[in-house]
């Protein structure tokens, strides 16, 4: 259970990674920048500790599946960008393949 709750904190820490690379603005606002770095470090330093203890591809599934998702939903929110039905049924997709490879295994 423990390294189910370390890999939603490796997810949440790379979302952060990449909210913080958006807000860089390439890379030109310096707190940001250095905060993308950070964010993306202590997540794979996380993953790595997760992979030692899950199965590769449900692990990496969760992980970059769930952190687009979220990325995705966040840039609407956060961003004002836009959603469709299909970005709606493709996200939902990306879910269902992440359920599949999990109950797969």
């Amino acid at each position: 259970m423990l390294a189910w709750f370390m890999l939603l904190l490796a997810i949440l820490l790379e979302v952060s990674g990449t909210l913080a690379m958006k807000l860089s603005d390439g890379f030109s606002r310096p707190w940001f920048a250095v905060s993308t770095v950070i964010f993306y470090l202590a997540s794979f330093a996380v993953l790595a500790w997760v992979l030692k203890r899950l199965e590769i591809g449900i692990a990496y599934a969760v992980w970059a599946g769930l952190g687009t998702v979220l990325v995705a939903l966040l840039g609407v929110v956060i961003f004002q960008e836009s959603i469709s039905w299909i970005k709606m049924v493709s996200m939902s997709l990306v879910v269902i393949g992440v359920i599949g490879l999990y109950l797969g295994a």
